[in-house]
């Protein structure tokens, strides 16, 4: 049988298609049997979607200069963006103040969750990874998926916080990595950093600590609470941040990790690497890394709609956590599923949660016409 060029050209697009979505499905085939910690939200009718918050996205990236740098990269779309790659290492390594070494670029940081748990998986077999929980379950999922065990630790009750110093009790021979979510997901709490660096410090100098700040952005005052200062006494600390947050990013795939260098390199032997970053992402970066006017409007708008949804849930009869992050968590009235289900009905996406014997709701912070939706949704349903 014999195409003609449009089918040829056809083809060979549904093709990259499938292959772009292949590689996590194929070279990781575990991803399908881990299901997600929160139970994923309801599929809306087509059409009927009015607010999704349900994924901890930033409506308000990429920013104009992002978008300016996409378009103007994309005409360079022929080229291996080699040099854009190691600028933006060393941009943020001037950053953080490291050594570009320190540094470890990917698409986005859930893929160097994933490299991380491979590596200790593999180095350390029948060792354990410590967490909190409950927490966000991308490495420790894949580090069980791969040979490690989970040793857990529940949060302190009532504020939901990391125990610190259980978590230290826990640390044994066996343990292979100890990994802190910093703020956490989903509850959206803040360490005290006084507290998180003590812990590091003494924790690190017996086995690998990994802090995964995906939104320390949200903190108002990200350099207060990251433990960036850990890595620069030499420790044996990892912490990785991502663009999918307060860049508002997350479908360009944009994340690095700082720690030693050799700790780095082992990691990106399974994962991880600008080699794996598109043309147009690293132009993006390199524009949004340090555009201080647009972190400050989307913090801005975050945080605005972060005191609506306060004010929301407080005149609803709700009470909830107090977060660091673009999402709020709150106990609900009734089953998760049922909640999400009428909510869904109502045209808005949210997350559930069971722990400590009770259903919560996860809401990501959205424009304010989407916490509109979400406030109209919550009275009638409440």
């Amino acid at each position: 049988m014999s195409l003609n060029r449009r089918e040829w050209l056809r083809s060979g697009l549904l093709a990259g298609v499938g292959l772009a979505a292949a590689p996590a499905a194929y070279c990781e085939p575990w991803l399908d049997k881990a299901a997600p910690a929160g139970v994923l939200p309801p599929t809306a009718p087509k059409g009927a979607l009015k607010a999704r918050l349900s994924a901890n996205e930033n409506p308000y990236g990429p920013s104009p200069k992002a978008l300016k740098a996409i378009n103007e990269a994309a005409s360079d779309g022929f080229l291996y963006p080699f040099s854009y790659g190691a600028q933006l290492q060393k941009m943020i390594a001037d950053e953080e103040g490291v050594a570009p070494e320190q540094i470890l670029l990917s698409a986005g940081s859930g893929a160097l969750l994933h490299a991380t748990a491979l590596q200790y998986a593999y180095a350390s077999p029948g060792s354990s990874v410590l967490s909190a929980d409950p927490t966000y379950e991308s490495l420790v999922r894949a580090a069980v998926m791969h040979g490690m065990t989970w040793d857990k630790v529940p949060l302190t009750s009532g504020s939901y916080d990391h125990n610190l110093e259980e978590m230290e009790k826990k640390v044994n021979d066996k343990t292979g990595l100890v990994y802190i979510c910093n703020p956490n997901n989903p509850t959206g709490v803040t360490i005290n950093p006084e507290s998180l660096r003590a812990f590091v410090d003494r924790v690190s100098a017996k086995k690998p600590v990994f802090v995964d700040e995906a939104y320390i952005h949200y903190t108002g005052d990200p350099k207060k609470y990251t433990v960036i200062e850990n890595i620069k006494k030499g420790q044996n600390v990892m912490v990785a941040k991502t663009f999918s947050k307060i860049y508002g990013m997350a479908g360009l795939r944009m994340g690095y990790m700082v720690g030693q260098p050799d700790t780095l390199k082992a990691i990106s032997k399974w994962g991880g690497g600008a080699g794996n970053l598109s043309m147009t992402t690293l132009r993006a970066a390199l524009a949004c890394y340090k555009d201080e006017e647009f972190i400050k409007y989307s913090l801005g708008k975050g945080l605005e709609a972060r005191e609506f949804l306060y004010a929301t849930l407080k005149q609803n009869g709700y009470t909830y956590l107090p977060s660091g992050t673009n999402f709020v968590l709150f106990p609900i009235r009734m089953k998760g599923d049922d909640f999400t289900k009428k909510m869904m009905e109502n045209g808005v996406s949210v997350r559930q949660w069971k722990f400590d014997g009770q259903f919560w709701c996860r809401v990501s912070l959205g424009t304010m016409d989407q916490m509109k939706y979400f406030a109209d949704a919550l009275k009638v349903i409440s």
